[in-house]
């Protein structure tokens, strides 16, 4: 429970201790002058997740914090408590003018953290009827999306951006896969893949951690789009941008640009941040790389552990009380800021009391937020994510961590835990084609097995077992040790030629090609790859 001392982010005169209280002695450890601990600088940096749990041990579910300048606001901790407010727009608003500190004056416009609430005509700031038209267009947009397409990028980019280090035997799968590809892939369903530059990638990654570049970069990406925007009204695409523009709803050029920027960013940041985290526990943890390889854990469940234990963002700034209310056993006034700590509720006991057990099957992570605001790319998000790390693992099977785990550092800003970098090596390959799927090492031709193939080393056939009467021995007859097909082994040989919607001219090519069955799950499996 708060301190009787602290200054709570609903107080009206700010009071902080007298001079000699003895409150002032907790200044250190942490701790302002005033009680708060901030969620910006050196501790919040160093071990955020560590932050969160004294925080839980000092308040409870809902906690009073300090952002980037000391403006107060409140970090919601609890599971529960946050799906309540997120879901629950009549008590906590989207919309930041609500917000006291910045009414008054003690937010200033161009706080570092005004790129993130700043108010705008777009869905994440509105309640109501005009979040429902807003995020109407999105959404409608976002269904129009074809998903094999998208795959079929998302493999093209992978491949192409393996080639470019493939050769090298080494990497940092940071800065040269990570942070790329879902840029690559979020340029290309908008409509502006001629727009995908480093500097882009930069700015997308700068523009919501609160730094002094902040507001520059975002208005390096805003530039971006509103050109976008302008083109598709004089020459529209199949793209996600002419989509918006065309939508019903009908969005101003404003609208259109400031949802553009609400994709793109929204969307490159978590996949960016998901796939590095995904390949550090596929690389640092056995028990996970096991599960993995051994078919115990699919790509799309790892991804989904992933979700629980280190979320792309890590708070959501931020909800606005509408009045004076209640949550989490604290007094929140109106106009009071609050934070959505979706690390914090991943893992709060209540919910999640051994943070060791697996979660594979649960999707009640609060990773992409909750309620009506809930993000509506997150399929995309996951595409990206599991289809990319699905190719790179296929190019480069034997990929180890290049340096100790202890090694591995994070850059931590108010919203997300950036991975620095993640050394890799491997044994080096030859660049492949950037049109076809990634595939793994080109290993030497397979004959295939026949009737009347010789055995290894001219070896003669064991003798019959006892029971087995003469006469041809069937291939694959269960029982038979050493014969393919044999309890325990899988048969190198497909059995005769059989009708099949693909019948070949002669009965050696069609055991060649694999079985019916075999070839349609290929296909199958082909498909939901996207190519």
């Amino acid at each position: 429970m708060t301190t009787p001392y602290s200054h709570l982010p609903g107080t009206d005169d700010h009071a902080v201790p007298p001079p000699g209280c003895p409150a002032h002695g907790m200044a250190t450890g942490g701790l302002t002058p005033n009680g708060l601990r901030r969620l910006y600088g050196p501790e919040a940096e160093r071990d955020p997740m560590g932050l969160y749990e004294k925080l839980r041990a000092e308040h409870g579910s809902v906690a009073p914090v300090l952002l980037q300048g000391d403006a107060p606001a409140w970090l919601v901790l609890g599971h529960s408590e946050n799906l309540h407010m997120t879901r629950t727009p009549s008590q906590f608003s989207r919309d930041s003018r609500r917000w006291r500190a910045l009414n008054d004056g003690s937010v200033p416009p161009d706080h570092p953290l005004a790129p993130v609430f700043t108010w705008q005509p777009i869905c994440v700031f509105a309640d109501g009827a005009d979040h429902e038209r807003l995020r109407g267009a999105v959404t409608d947009s976002i269904a129009r999306i074809d998903h094999r397409g998208v795959r079929r990028y998302i493999n093209r980019y992978s491949n192409r951006l393996v080639n470019e280090f493939c050769e090298d035997g080494k990497a940092d799968l940071v800065s040269r896969f990570a942070e790329h590809l879902p840029m690559m892939v979020m340029a290309q369903i908008i409509g502006m893949p001629e727009e995908y530059n480093q500097r882009l990638v930069d700015a997308a990654r700068d523009m919501i951690k609160g730094t002094a570049t902040a507001n520059e970069s975002n208005a390096y990406v805003m530039a971006a789009l509103d050109r976008l925007v302008a083109r598709r009204r004089n020459a529209p695409e199949e793209d996600f941008a002419t989509w918006l523009t065309e939508h019903p709803a009908g969005l101003t050029d404003a609208e259109c640009s400031q949802h553009l920027r609400l994709v793109l960013i929204a969307a490159y940041e978590t996949t960016a941040n998901l796939i590095a985290n995904v390949l550090r526990m596929v690389l640092t943890d056995p028990r996970f790389r096991a599960q993995l390889s051994g078919g115990h854990m699919t790509l799309p469940e790892a991804v989904e552990q992933t979700l629980w234990d280190e979320p792309p963002f890590t708070t959501i700034f931020g909800r606005w009380a509408v009045g004076d209310t209640e949550l989490g056993g604290q007094h929140i006034k109106a106009g009071d800021a609050l934070v959505v700590g979706i690390a914090a509720a991943n893992v709060d006991p209540v919910v999640r009391p051994d943070r060791s057990a697996s979660m594979q099957g649960n999707r009640a992570h609060l990773a992409f937020s909750g309620g009506p605001h809930e993000c509506p790319g997150q399929d995309i998000g996951r595409a990206i994510a599991d289809t990319g790390i699905d190719a790179l693992l296929l190019r480069l099977p034997d990929l180890q961590l290049a340096v100790e785990e202890s090694e591995l550092s994070w850059t931590a800003a108010l919203m997300s835990r950036q991975l620095d970098a993640l050394p890799v090596a491997f044994a080096p390959r030859p660049p492949q084609d950037v049109s076809g799927p990634p595939s793994p090492v080109v290993s030497a031709p397979r004959v295939p097995w026949r009737v009347d193939s010789p055995r290894p080393g001219g070896a003669p056939r064991p003798p019959e077992p006892a029971g087995v009467s003469g006469g041809p021995r069937v291939p694959g007859a269960p029982g038979v040790p050493g014969e393919p097909g044999a309890r325990g082994q899988l048969p190198t040989a497909e059995p005769a030629a059989s009708a099949g919607p693909f019948p070949s001219d002669a009965p050696g090519q069609q055991r060649g090609r694999g079985s019916a069955p075999r070839r349609l799950w290929r296909s199958a499996v082909r498909w939901w790859r996207g190519y």
